[in-house]
């Protein structure tokens, strides 16, 4: 049962974290890619577009990885006694 709770946790993280890592990932791609195109070589250049891309995808995801945590939480407190035993 302990195993069940870890996997659920472990999931539940990765799914949570997906749309802020896959569009950091994007990002940094896009901006690595116009780098070597340019040959602009400023390490500062990728911080301002992934901050603004992570900002809008937390905007739009926010609500949802919220319901997400919510119903992960309840469904661990309704399951209290079933561990307890």
């Amino acid at each position: 049962m302990v195993l069940e709770l870890a996997f659920q946790a472990m999931t539940i993280a990765a799914k949570l974290s997906a749309p802020v890592l896959l569009t950091a990932l994007g990002v940094g791609f896009a901006i690595s890619l116009f780098q070597s195109v340019t040959q602009i070589q400023e390490a500062t250049l990728s911080f301002v577009p992934k901050a603004v891309a992570i900002g809008a995808a937390l905007l739009l995801t926010g609500n949802w990885m919220l319901r997400e945590m919510m119903t992960f939480t309840v469904q661990l407190f309704e399951r209290i006694p079933d561990l307890l035993r």
